[in-house]
Parts: C-alpha cells; sequence; structure tokens
C-alpha cells in the first residue's frame, strides 16, 4: 500500500467551526487508479491508521482475501487520528497579521475555534481548540478522496466497529457511488451503552490534570494509558480474558496477569504514537453516530441503502450484541445478516479474520 496526501484547504464541520488547512491522508494500492478496476474500500477502526496491511495483515496483501496487487484498494485516515489527517495535534495556521499576545497556554486554549490565532514564536497544535468532529464530517473526507481519484463506483466498501460507522453513514450519504458493503461489529446509531464507554474514557483524559496543560503534547499521558486499560475491557469479555489472562498458579495470593496486561496496553497505545488529544476527539466522535439524524429516523434512512449489505454480528460482541444487528438489518433493502462465533468480543473483527475472510470471498461474487 502507498500512502499519499490530499491538500484540500478550507473545511466547515457539521457541529460548527471551520479550518483553513485540511490535509487527508489515505493509502492506495500502488498504481495510479484506472477506471473500470475493481475498487475495495476499507474503513479503519478506532486506533488504527489508513494502511489496513498494517492492522488486517492477515486479510491484506499480496495474494491474501484483499489483494492490492489486484483490486484497487483505498483506506483514508480518519478525523481525529494522529496518524496525518489534518487533527488536534496539527499546527494551526496562523492568519492574523497583527500577533496577538496571551499571558498563558491556558488563554490560548481557552479561544476554541478561533482560525485567527498567530503565535509570537512557532505555532501550536490546535490541542482543544480544534472543531469537534462527526462521523459524517470524516465520511465527507473519503467523498473527496473518491471524488480526487475519478471513483465513480466503490465496488467492496468494508467497515468495522467505527469504521462500520463511516461505511455505512457512507452508503447512506453517497448511495449510487457504493454498491457492496460489508457492515461489520457496527450499528447504525451509537447506544447509550457505547456512549457511557466513551464517557468514561474521557473521564480518565480530564482526570490528568497535564490533559488540560495543553503544553506539549505527551499531555493526558496518564490519563490516555487509563481510557485504554479501560476500553479493551469494553473491547473483549468474559470468556477471552479467562482464556488468556487466567492466573497458571493456582496458589497465587493476588491476581497479577490480567492486570499486568491492563497496564501493558495501556502504555502501548502512547508507545505508538497516539496522543490524549486525538484520543479525546475519536471518541468523542463516535457520539455523533446517528444516520437517522435529520432523515426521518434510522429504519428511514436505512431504506435509501441502494448496496447490496452484509450485516456481520460477533456472537460475544458487548458492545455491538447480535440482537441489535438482527434488528437493524432488516431495515436496509438488499442486506442479509450473519453471525460470526468468538470468544474475544467486540476485538472479534481483528482476530477471526479467517471467518471473515470465508465471508468477504463469498460476497464478492
Amino acid at each position: 500500500m502507498t500512502p499519499h496526501t490530499l491538500p484540500v484547504g478550507h473545511f466547515d464541520f457539521e457541529a460548527g467551526g471551520s479550518i483553513a488547512d485540511l490535509q487527508i491522508v489515505y493509502h492506495t494500492s500502488p498504481r495510479a487508479y484506472s477506471p473500470g478496476e475493481r475498487v475495495v474500500w476499507l474503513c479503519h477502526a478506532l486506533t488504527a491508521n489508513s494502511d489496513p496491511m498494517d492492522w488486517w495483515p492477515e486479510l491484506v496483501g499480496s495474494g491474501k482475501c484483499i489483494d492490492p496487487d489486484k483490486d484497487f484498494v483505498v483506506c483514508v485516515n480518519i478525523f481525529g487520528s494522529p496518524y496525518g489527517t489534518t487533527g488536534p495535534r496539527s499546527e494551526q495556521r496562523a492568519k492574523s497579521q497583527e500577533p496577538r499576545q496571551y499571558s498563558s497556554v491556558a488563554e490560548v486554549s481557552s479561544a476554541k475555534q478561533d482560525s485567527t490565532l498567530c503565535f509570537d514564536r512557532q505555532p501550536k497544535p490546535y490541542f482543544l481548540s480544534f472543531p469537534e468532529v462527526t462521523i459524517r464530517d470524516t465520511v465527507r473526507l473519503f467523498a473527496l478522496v473518491r471524488e480526487h481519484l475519478g471513483i465513480e463506483v466503490v465496488d467492496m466498501l468494508i467497515g468495522s466497529s467505527i469504521g462500520g460507522f463511516h461505511a455505512t453513514e457512507w452508503a447512506i450519504m453517497e448511495p449510487a457511488h457504493i454498491r457492496r458493503a460489508f457492515f461489520i461489529a457496527t450499528a447504525p446509531r451509537v447506544s447509550p451503552w457505547v456512549t457511557a464507554w466513551q464517557e468514561a474514557q474521557r473521564m480518565c483524559l480530564e482526570a490528568d490534570p497535564t490533559f488540560r496543560a495543553q503544553e506539549d503534547l505527551s499531555g493526558g499521558r496518564k490519563g490516555l494509558e487509563a481510557a485504554r486499560a479501560l476500553s479493551l475491557i469494553a473491547y473483549r469479555s468474559f470468556e477471552g480474558y479467562q482464556a488468556t489472562q487466567a492466573e497458571k498458579d493456582e496458589d497465587c495470593l493476588f491476581a497479577e496477569r490480567a492486570a499486568s496486561y491492563e497496564r501493558y496496553q495501556g502504555f502501548k497505545l502512547p508507545n505508538r504514537g497516539f496522543d490524549a488529544y486525538s484520543y479525546w476527539y475519536t471518541v468523542r466522535q463516535v457520539d455523533s453516530h446517528n444516520v437517522g439524524r435529520h432523515r426521518g429516523g434510522v429504519a428511514k434512512a436505512l431504506g435509501t441503502i441502494q448496496a447490496q449489505v452484509t450485516v456481520i454480528a460477533i456472537t460475544s460482541d458487548g458492545l455491538f450484541p447480535p440482537f441489535e444487528g438482527r434488528q437493524w438489518a432488516k431495515h436496509i433493502p438488499n442486506a442479509k445478516y450473519i453471525e460470526i462465533h468468538s470468544d474475544f468480543g467486540h476485538d472479534g473483527f481483528l482476530l477471526e479474520t479467517e471467518q471473515i475472510a470465508a465471508l468477504l470471498v463469498e460476497g464478492r461474487g
């Protein structure tokens, strides 16, 4: 997969505010798109990036289920992610001709969504002054890249988790451009249960005093570690932890193995380039998801999808339980519902690659 950057310039956000210097990072097959060739578009999950060979290596690659050498594969880095697309860690472009004086960094951060900021010395990242982002804002990035590449029809659109949010929204926003879609471990509207998990993670970030200080991108690191550890519990299941993190010593005094695993997972995320500000924005974006907003409700919006759709649920998924998938799949005109078995909860979309690959091969026709 080859990385690209698309400079867009001005961008207005659904919730208000704008930026003047949007850049979109995306990956494609290592060649130019030829009109008429088969397009496979992947929508990545919360903390992933636009290179699917990095986070779905069993499924994406030469000779694999999704082959960038045979199909034209595209994946766009979402808003809020620290991996390239303009977001809270990006430097603000100063517009004011007269530098404004600030007595503290806190005073700068209070000027939320002020696009005229000009700093005395080096520009600062947006931090928490970046506009709030919605799922629809990110889908508009996809449409911009699609138009830039000259792609008229996406033959296979695949999205899991928040990527499934994006895929579902896109199939409604641009129905004529999506031919076949797979919505995996996802839903058409964020549930109160998912929002509660997201808010608990934001509370972890905000409890770290360095998060609000906004001195540099290391701010909120301990809060980020706690938030990530918390999220992993939601992504997995009782059976999964029992299978992998049970104590091996029958006579141990204190259970330590799962505790060590949680700390390791919390430590790992910032070590691979994620910062607390990017995490806050990506988690916040989740709460905006509602395909029925201003469309007459979820059922009516799903009814406008023209693509042939497969809704895939995971048996042990506590975030998007199978009963929910069965209910909303009924509202999509050309949809079928499938469950895959996993003991590893929501993260089954990353781990049960053989089952998913079989469904994708079957579905491509």
